[in-house]
């Protein structure tokens, strides 16, 4: 079979699911155009900026995209690209699009507040503070572990390092310029194509002035970075920036495709299923953990609820940029697959296990992009370069995703240093960096990542259990909403409890007391959430007079 057809056939059925079960979505959510959005409603020109579609589909691509897509997908083909590849389609289609889209709506119907929020106000207190603990806790260790890997790789590779540095000041530029032209379209359509332009000039430019730091300033460099921009207003720096690098994404996908159909190569790899694998485990739960991004991800609904909805300029783009986002990413991770199939087995397990995911990814991409005509380093240095920037976007996302549920935590404590936090974006920004600096010089994280996986899936099941139940207060049908839920408790609970016994059988109880602690967690906001739509469900009737 040629990897074209692979392509062909995941492209057709993405694209027809955005047409058809897209729109049945967006209409079960209510969402309309008469409604003013909460950019306009609480316009502060810092988080709340309404902004074009296209604009806000980059930051958000760019943001829930990462390396999430490249990742899990290759390593799950351990366990046979064919489930990797199912699980990617009808996971991104009825899982990932849908928790996408739920997000954004709910955040959208609650002054574009964040998850945590919402739990507040149709499940209750003890469940926004259970659960904004949680995903505060997540996104400190995904700021520590990205920090730690973007400076790894400005160390190993310099002109990585140059052409990010340039990327952030085109972005900037690109920010200022556009508040000059304003509305005007044409102008920015303009702008757009002089910016993209000056970034792929950028990735060239940067290979050529490598600027070489070492480990521990790179480290401090990226964490002032990621402060001025999340105190920085959004259109400014991280919105810009978000949109240009979309387009180095796009453009990945775009070369990917012309490069498959131009070399058309063959899927080396075998069709068999493998349940068990050494150094994963069982297919069942560890295929569903191991692609998060590209299939279904909790991260994504604190994107879509923490930023994006603040900046959509009317509900209906929440379709194209919370749905069509989700199922881009699908396309990327069987991109993703794509690249590592074309391989044997054998030689894809040894070189996974030597060369590690992303180079894997870059090399088997860069020389399929090589077949039109590029120099197969230069594709190679395109495709890590593209990842690496995608690793930073995540960084500086986490760190106001951070900020902004800080803020929250401490809306309702009546205290004066929690009034403070709260209000002060600088203090509140300033506690997620030491925080993360603290976990960093710890060296904590680097054990702790495993458990993350399960984590970050069991934040997806409760986010869609978030949106079951504001759904559920309308009176509205949620039963889409409801089968991708139950199923990642299913697959988060199981993967949480065989870690839990795992560790404990390897007397390392630490991570062994963590997993049974998101364990309880779950259930507890669970059994909050029941008692809720008890509550609803026993009160009385009013009738008409």
């Amino acid at each position: 079979m040629a990897l074209t057809t692979l392509l062909l056939l995941s492209g057709i059925i993405l694209l027809t699911a955005y047409f058809t079960y897209g729109k049945y979505v967006y209409n079960k959510f209510g969402l309309t155009d008469k409604r003013k959005a909460p950019s306009h409603m609480y316009k502060d020109g810092v988080d709340y900026v309404p902004s074009k579609p296209v604009v806000v589909l980059g930051h958000h691509f760019a943001s829930i995209a990462g390396a999430g897509p490249i990742v899990g997908p290759i390593i799950a083909v351990t366990f046979g690209w064919i489930p990797a590849v199912i699980w990617i389609l009808l996971g991104g289609i009825f899982f990932g699009a849908v928790h996408d889209l739920g997000s954004m709506a709910a955040s959208l119907r609650n002054q574009g507040k964040s998850i945590g929020v919402i739990i507040q106000n149709n499940i209750g207190q003890k469940g926004k503070q259970f659960f904004i603990l949680f995903s505060f806790s997540t996104l400190i260790l995904i700021i520590g572990v990205f920090a730690d890997i973007i400076a790894k790789t400005f160390v190993n590779n310099a002109g990585v390092a140059s052409a990010s540095i340039l990327f952030i000041v085109l972005a900037v530029a690109f920010g200022l310029v556009s508040k000059v032209v304003g509305n005007s379209r044409t102008a920015f359509v303009l702008i757009s194509a002089i910016g993209v332009i000056l970034m792929y000039y950028f990735v060239y430019l940067g290979m050529q002035l490598p600027f070489e730091l070492d480990y521990q300033t790179w480290v401090y460099v990226l964490l002032a970075y990621a402060f001025i921009a999340s105190v920085t207003p959004v259109s400014m720096l991280l919105q810009p920036r978000d949109y240009l690098n979309s387009f180095l994404l796009y453009g990945l996908i775009i070369s990917a495709v012309i490069g498959v159909f131009i070399a058309n190569p063959q899927i080396k790899m075998d069709t068999d299923i493998y349940i068990n694998s050494d150094n994963l485990g069982y297919l069942f739960p560890v295929l569903f953990v191991t692609i998060a991004c590209g299939a279904i991800s909790g991260f994504h609904s604190l994107v879509a609820s923490g930023t994006t909805s603040k900046q959509l300029d009317k509900e209906s783009d929440a379709k194209v940029v919370g749905f069509g986002g989700m199922l881009i990413e699908s396309f990327l991770a069987i991109i993703s697959v794509g690249a590592v199939i074309v391989l044997s087995r054998g030689e894809y397990l040894g070189r996974l296990g030597e060369e590690g995911p992303v180079p894997l990814f870059a090399s088997g991409l860069g020389s399929m992009i090589s077949s039109m005509g590029i120099s197969e380093n230069f594709a190679v240095g395109f495709v890590a370069l593209t990842v690496s920037a995608f690793a930073l976007t995540t960084l500086d996302t986490c760190t106001r995703l951070a900020r902004f549920t800080l803020q929250e935590y401490f809306e309702d404590v009546k205290h004066p240093v929690g009034a403070k936090v709260s209000q002060n974006r600088y203090l509140s920004t300033t506690v997620v960096v030491i925080l993360s600096i603290l976990l960093l010089a710890s060296g904590g994280f680097s054990t702790l990542w495993p458990i993350f996986g399960s984590a970050n899936q069991l934040l997806a099941a409760l986010a869609l259990l978030t949106v079951a139940v504001w759904l559920m207060k309308q009176k509205i049908s949620a039963t889409f909403v409801t089968i991708p839920m139950f199923f990642m408790f299913t697959v988060t609970l199981t993967s949480l409890g065989l870690f839990a016994w795992k560790n404990f059988q390897s007397q390392v109880y630490v991570l062994s007391v963590i997993a049974a602690l998101l364990f309880i967690l779950s259930i507890a906001l669970i059994v909050l959430a029941s008692k809720s739509l008890k509550k609803e469900i026993e009160k009385p009737v009013k009738l008409s007079q």
